[in-house]
């Protein structure tokens, strides 16, 4: 009969071995590589000794290819949950070292567990990949894991937040269950994400295309919009996913915890009164703007590098979150065009989701003309941007800096969609179109004179924001200094508003 201490001393040889994964070799490659163990990233990005993992000695139950003669405990999936910042969050990792990171049906039974333990609880979850896909010697059997876990994230949509951090390969099927979470890092020159590689590529289309060219983190931070952030390490990202979870709630149901600041909300910047150039064509940097108004001068922004023509992001103000959305006239003169208004419209409905308060920078000249914005579908992409925001049963808090044109201005969370406060500094010009574009169509056939005479009039007609006030479309015209105690006002003013949308299903967003 075994002895207490060696039935112990067996338990922790076994725990020591689960720990190494696919062993000291397969570790030292993943060092050699400039990558860290799935263990190490979860170490970096949680609370020190908080991780408590689950189904450590889960092993596959393939018998195809000599599989039951190699049986790693763990199966190439670390999963637990452990605390950022003293809350709760679950977190699964692909371990690289494990069959190169494969997916074994009984890998997605581990992820599909913790991610219903997730909604149950209420709390985010966070999945590290680095993986060579599923795992060929199950067959069918891995893809229907994939199948079950993006099912899942699905389910937690707009449940609790989903965050994915692409750290090595992400392949084919396997990149789905990131595009369904709500917001995908990536490292530079370490990720690559792609449906096909570029072997595939090339035998398709004849392209001969590079791994980092197809799907690296620059690409899809910049080009596909895939990726909402890119960090120059591992570190470096895992700390900027902890910085994002300190924006948001743990789920649904709940509030985003409030931030300590001693910026006061009372606080007037008078350099928000020269930030706004008084020529309308003359372009500003509308994030100088949005750093004057939130606390400590602090700005998280998302997508930076993708239809950098609008402008999204978290900030806190008078300690509370909230999700910014503004039009950049420093970029494409801030038009609204089929990347911004897609990037856009799915951030509106993330704040929605979790509660996130949304104020909106308004100075947009309008959509972006042409054939390719047309023939791709301008129309049905800006109908996003005015459906989400019409959706939104958040406060919503609209500021005119500038120009307010068309269908733009409309689109832009105006009082007409829905904004329950909306300011308008001085210098906002609320009409159909700019003043030379309108005396252009009204008076084609006049002479210089008489255009000009023209100008001067729809000029001090509409190129202001009185006739909006006096219809009361704007609620408030406001100097551009009392910027953040006007919003901060609005924000505990909408504190308690309630308002909900008919019974339904769901809606039918044009996709």
């Amino acid at each position: 009969m075994k002895h207490k201490n060696q039935i112990q001393e067996a338990f922790l040889e076994k725990n020591r071995i689960a720990d190494l994964g696919g062993g000291a070799d397969k570790i030292n490659k993943q060092h050699e590589s400039g990558k860290n163990t799935a263990r190490e990233r979860i170490d970096i990005l949680l609370d020190k000794g908080t991780f408590v993992e689950v189904d450590k000695f889960v092993v596959h139950q393939c018998n195809n290819f000599g599989m039951e003669k190699t049986k790693i405990a763990g199966d190439g999936i670390v999963a637990g949950h452990g605390r950022v910042d003293g809350r709760l969050i679950f977190v699964y990792a692909y371990d690289f070292t494990v069959f190169g990171g494969s997916l074994s049906r009984t890998g997605a039974n581990k992820i599909v567990k913790l991610q219903r333990m997730a909604i149950k609880m209420g709390a985010p979850i966070i999945a590290l990949n680095d993986s060579g896909g599923a795992r060929i010697q199950e067959g069918v059997a891995s893809l229907a894991g994939y199948g079950d876990i993006f099912f899942q994230n699905t389910i937690s949509s707009g449940v609790i937040p989903q965050i994915s951090v692409i750290l090595g390969p992400c392949a084919g099927g396997a990149c789905y269950s990131p595009a369904l979470t709500d917001f995908i890092f990536m490292v530079k020159e370490k990720s690559h994400m792609f449906v096909t590689g570029p072997d595939v590529v090339k035998t398709v289309t004849h392209e001969d295309v590079t791994k980092e060219e197809l799907g690296g983190a620059h690409t899809h931070c910049s080009v596909s919009g895939v990726s909402h952030f890119m960090g120059d390490s591992e570190e470096d990202t895992l700390m900027m996913v902890r910085e994002l979870l300190s924006f948001l709630p743990s789920n649904n149901m709940e509030d985003a915890p409030r931030a300590k600041s001693l910026d006061d909300v009372s606080r007037e910047d008078t350099r928000l009164n020269s930030i706004v150039p008084l020529d309308p064509n003359k372009p500003y940097d509308i994030k100088e703007l949005i750093e004057a108004v939130v606390d400590d001068q602090y700005f998280f922004e998302v997508m930076g590098l993708f239809a950098q023509n609008i402008v999204i992001g978290f900030a806190h103000l008078g300690g509370k979150t909230v999700g910014i959305v503004a039009n950049q006239p420093n970029y494409l003169a801030g038009v609204l065009d089929i990347d911004a208004s897609d990037k856009a419209a799915r951030f509106i409905r993330f704040c929605d989701c979790f509660n996130i308060p949304l104020i909106t920078f308004e100075d947009v000249p309008g959509f972006l003309p042409g054939t390719t914005q047309e023939h791709h579908g301008i129309i049905r992409h800006g109908a996003k941007i005015v459906y989400a925001f019409v959706e939104a049963t958040v406060p919503k808090i609209t500021v005119i800096t500038r120009k307010a044109y068309g269908g733009a201005y409309i689109v832009m969370s105006s009082k007409h969609t829905g904004s329950d406060a909306c300011f308008a500094y001085p210098s906002a010009e609320i009409a159909v179109m700019g003043a030379a574009g309108a005396v252009n169509i009204l008076y084609r056939n006049a002479d210089e004179e008489t255009k000009a005479k023209a100008l001067a009039e729809y000029e001090e007609k509409f190129s202001n924001p009185y006739r909006a006030a006096e219809l009361g479309y704007v609620d408030e015209i406001i100097l551009p200094q009392q910027t953040r105690a006007k919003i901060i006002q609005a924000l505990n003013m909408t504190h308690t508003k309630n308002r909900s949308n008919p019974a339904k299903k769901h809606g039918n967003i044009p996709l």
